[in-house]
């Protein structure tokens, strides 16, 4: 089962970061994408500009930061449990 586990953005910036469930535990993707204007409404694409790139930097590295966090408090849950099963 796949899940948003998390969102932040700069400008029209954003990265989802999404939870992937599996046997061996969680997985986590993300899909960066930018956010653009038209008549009817806003669109995003995967398209960056030139002045997307470092913002696209800063956020890439929020999203490994955060997922590593994450990680790291799924082992200590998963250890939790393994040590009240026995």
């Amino acid at each position: 089962m796949t899940s948003i586990a998390h969102k932040f953005r700069i400008s029209s910036l954003q990265p989802t970061i999404w939870r992937n469930l599996s046997d061996k535990g969680n997985r986590y993707t993300v899909k960066l994408t930018r956010g653009y204007k038209v008549d009817d409404g806003w669109r995003e694409t995967d398209n960056l500009g030139f002045d997307d790139l470092l913002p696209a930097i800063k956020l890439l590295d929020q999203a490994h930061s955060w997922i590593m966090n994450q990680v790291e408090a799924d082992r200590k849950v998963r250890k939790t449990a393994e040590q009240a099963a026995k």
